[in-house]
């Protein structure tokens, strides 16, 4: 299932949420040279998370492999910041494309709830619960994390838990046949959720499931505090008088 959009109305602007998707998009272009080596290399071996080197649990110079004839070196002294540059980090076209996409499905209205200082704590927060999450089940790991999916799961928790009802425009795809239908947010979501708990229940891949597992919780735990009450009032007035046909 891949969500087209939502029927969700937001009263501002979304600042932070185009900011971190404009933010995703300079680094993919800038530092990661839109997916060629060796710039992507070089950001995912420098830039990157390794839980591994961070923890103390990789012996400094070991190598590994990123890909044909790529290798990251794992430093002395690990950088303490990497959890968060790698939020902002991505290894191809794919991954980037689909995490800025369901930032920009969830995001806004995310952001509409909390205001702009509030919901770019959040983000940043729910990313750095995902690496921790991603860390404890793997502390050993020597495997640099990249990737937005982390926060992005932090968002898709908040959105679940303040909408679950808003209508999502799903594309569904079965072999050979493709539809598209309409579905509460709570069960695209909670559906999404079970598949990454499924994933990290099935061992080691290339995914980091717990990261997004740890990324959904944080944001089912931390809506609430983020929220602001005046901003999610005016949002059920707003969507009353839509019901009333206002």
């Amino acid at each position: 299932m891949f969500p087209l959009r939502d029927d969700n109305p937001t009263l501002h602007t979304s600042l932070v949420t185009f900011a971190i998707i404009g933010l995703n998009a300079l680094a993919w272009f800038l530092l990661q040279g839109m997916g060629t080596d060796p710039a992507l290399s070089r950001s995912v071996c420098e830039l990157g998370a390794i839980p591994g080197a961070l923890l103390g649990r990789v012996v400094p110079g070991t190598e590994v492999a990123l890909g044909p004839g790529a290798v990251c070196v794992i430093g002395e002294a690990p950088d303490w910041y990497t959890p968060l540059t790698s939020m902002f980090l991505h290894g191809g076209w794919f991954h980037i494309v689909g995490n800025l996409w369901f930032l920009f499905v969830f995001g806004d209205n995310v952001e509409d709830a909390m205001g702009p200082l509030r919901f770019a704590a959040f983000y940043l927060i729910c990313g750095i619960a995902a690496f921790a999450a991603q860390a404890f089940s793997d502390p050993a790991s020597a495997i640099p994390m990249v990737g937005a999916s982390g926060a992005i799961g932090g968002v898709m928790g908040a959105y679940a838990v303040l909408y679950p009802r808003a209508p999502v425009h799903l594309l569904i795809f079965l072999i050979i046949y493709v539809d598209r239908i309409v579905v509460p947010a709570v069960f695209m979501l909670g559906y999404w959720f079970v598949l990454q708990l499924l994933g990290g229940a099935g061992g080691e891949g290339s995914v980091a499931f717990w990261a997004h597992v740890g990324g959904f919780v944080a944001g089912l735990v931390l809506v609430r505090p983020f929220c602001v009450r005046s901003r999610l009032a005016a949002h059920s007035s707003l969507l009353s008088r839509r019901a009333r046909g206002w």
